[in-house]
């Protein structure tokens, strides 16, 4: 779904100043406290300083490159997202992800807050304009991009784009903005769901392009130029969603990507595998260049590795890899030689050997990464830890960690999402549980698992409030959560785990909370979906008859007039309807793109509720009250 331009987030957020003074004594460790979860990197003053945005402690530490130690905190007024300095360094620009996002203005001089400016939900990866006369700003959870006017310290415009936008990048001369969009739009019941990267033109601030990947992309993290401008690398997981989930070997499930992008035509070239052929990279995350072009450094947060990508060699063999297969060569692989066409390129396992190293970090959950001199320096989320990783393709070299915090105990909850999104738990690597579930919440892909039978896909359902709400699944096969996790161990990761492990994930997925809507004014329902309210809650209407309680589920199954044709039974489960404006596409089976779509094209007899005596105007309040839960 895309939001309107004119946002319903008004700025709520208090006037913070932290008053430090630069060049005070440095701070050397930090008292003992959760992990701070490192999120975004920059680095300043001619690399002798690299900022980090810690998003769970809510600060920015000053890293000194040659001390190897912390000098200053800046605290800020909510999660930081992301970093950017102006052309000349002086300012440091922070996005703050609150749902009354930010971007909040700091002074290198000082290390003060010097202003607020309002920005959307979910607000992250800032991108600034070569003159620094404008800030573009990723608002994810609003499917939009704010452009703020730097002089006047103002959001001039807000655009409309895909479906999460996450992370962005300005081609070289300033005239197109590429934009990272999570996760697919549109129905997941069809042959080719995937995600895009958008072009917005940054004179007209209008989209101009949409790059499609190939099908099954999804989990789009971060973008990159290379330093000529030539080339945009995209990180991304490709699900191989039409399978059935019997086995992980080779990629069977999930394979791990690098997808690169003509910038100057503004298409695709292909995408590689960051996998071997018995080893997953699971969940790729950040990607940067090095400055002179060499190489490509891509984070995986998955199995917690760095991988050194040989750029001009890369570019060379996908140059040199045929535009169609021969005649000759069939529809068949051989290990030896499995790319015969270009359109083999992102199924071939072995593209990437000779032309990359993978390096294994200390840290734990790899996401943000630099480059400063000779070395990639590694934010690790979990560990809240930095990796000195040397640029070499020498095995020999050593990685060097620099802790931003006293090393800490985690407690379960803790301990519970950093298994949740650790792939080393899985059967080679291939994927955690987070693949399938970004922020334990929905990728928009159908899986064919196998706890119903096989061939009959179901869309992926978000794991909030999923303990709460039993049974689990679209069928309720699973008694209950607790249940399904274990199974999910067993039957996704492909692995045995101590329960220890399972009971730490359950309080995990527990401790989630609803974000509030991005619908919402201030917290509450607009008039619209106040008028919506009474729609659903009426007994003309029925809606609550099902969707009753705290969560808008009575827990039972029911035929509802769903059943599609892949399906071999008719009664589902009633999903709960908190946070259904982040977990389209709907339906078991992801055929409706909106919930209007629920309310009208796919109600068949009325029996998903009665709205076919409902007005236009109606169906309109109705769906603005679903969409502010």
């Amino acid at each position: 779904m895309t939001f309107p331009p004119s946002r319903t987030i008004h700025f709520l957020c208090a006037y913070f100043v932290f008053t430090c003074i630069f060049g005070q004594e440095a701070v050397s460790s930090v008292s003992a406290s959760p992990p701070s979860s490192p999120c975004a990197l920059v680095a300043a003053n001619n690399g002798s300083l690299l900022y980090v945005a810690e998003q769970a402690a809510k600060r920015i530490s000053v890293l000194s490159i040659p001390e190897r130690k912390v000098i200053q905190q800046i605290e800020m007024p909510a999660p930081p997202t992301g970093l950017a300095f102006s052309p000349n360094e002086s300012t440091l620009y922070v996005t703050c992800a609150a749902p009354e996002g930010t971007l909040v203005l700091v002074s290198t001089e000082t290390c003060k807050i010097i202003k607020e400016v309002k920005a959307g939900f979910g607000a992250c990866s800032p991108v600034v304009r070569s003159d620094g006369s404008r800030i573009y700003i990723c608002n994810q959870y609003e499917n939009s991009i704010s452009v703020i006017d730097a002089t006047r310290n103002k959001e001039i415009a807000c655009v409309p784009v895909g479906r999460e936008p996450i992370s962005a990048v300005l081609s070289l001369n300033d005239a197109f903005l590429f934009i990272a969009n999570q996760l697919p739009m549109g129905p997941s019941d069809r042959d080719v769901v995937a995600t895009t990267i958008q072009v917005l033109s940054t004179g007209g601030l209008q989209i101009v392009d949409e790059i499609e990947l190939p099908n099954g992309s999804m989990a789009l993290k971060d973008l990159s130029i290379s330093p000529d401008g030539k080339y945009i690398f995209a990180t991304h997981i490709l699900a191989r969603f039409h399978m059935p989930t019997t086995q992980l070997e080779r990629g069977w499930m999930n394979t791990n990507a690098l997808s690169i992008l003509d910038a100057s035509e503004r298409k695709l070239i292909n995408t590689v595998l960051l996998d071997n052929v018995d080893r997953g990279a699971a969940n790729p995350w950040g990607v940067t260049c090095t400055s002179d072009g060499k190489f490509a450094c891509v984070t995986h947060a998955g199995t917690h590795e760095l991988s050194l990508i040989n750029i001009p060699g890369l570019l060379e063999k996908l140059e040199a890899v045929p535009r169609y297969r021969a005649a000759s060569s069939g529809n068949t692989y051989t290990y030896s030689s499995p790319t015969t066409s270009i359109e083999d390129v992102p199924n071939d396992l072995t593209f990437l050997v000779d032309l990359r190293r993978r390096i294994q970090l200390p840290g734990n959950g790899p996401r943000a990464v630099v480059v400063i001199g000779n070395a990639a320096y590694v934010a690790n989320y979990f560990s809240s830890d930095i990796n000195v990783v040397p640029l070499s393709m020498d095995s020999r070299v050593q990685v060097e960690t620099i802790q931003l915090q006293e090393e800490t105990e985690c407690n379960r909850i803790q301990e519970g999402e950093k298994l949740f999104h650790d792939a080393t738990l899985c059967f080679q690597g291939w994927q955690s549980c987070s693949s399938c579930h970004p922020n334990a919440r929905a990728d928009a892909l159908n899986w064919d698992l196998l706890n119903d039978g096989m061939g009959n896909p179901k869309n992926t359902k978000s794991l909030l409030l999923s303990h709460q709400t039993p049974p689990a699944m679209s069928l309720g096969v699973r008694a209950d959560a607790e249940t399904a996790v274990r199974a999910g161990i067993k039957h996704i990761l492909f692995t045995v785990r101590p329960e220890e492990d399972a009971i730490a994930m359950d309080e995990y997925l527990k401790s989630l909370k609803p974000a509030p809507s991005p619908y919402l004014k201030k917290g509450k329902l607009q008039s619209s979906a106040k008028r919506g309210r009474k729609i659903f809650f009426s007994e003309e209407a029925g809606c609550a008859s099902c969707h009753s309680g705290p969560y808008y589920t009575n827990l039972q199954t029911y035929d509802v007039g769903t059943k599609g044709h892949l399906d071999r039974k008719e009664i589902f489960d009633t999903p709960m309807l908190i946070e259904l404006w982040r977990s389209g596409p709907y339906l078991h089976d992801g055929r409706a793109k909106t919930l209007r779509d629920v309310l009208t094209t796919c109600n068949t007899d009325d029996k998903h509720g009665k709205t076919s005596h409902l007005t236009e105007s109606e169906i309109a309040e109705l769906e603005d009250f679903l969409l502010s839960l």
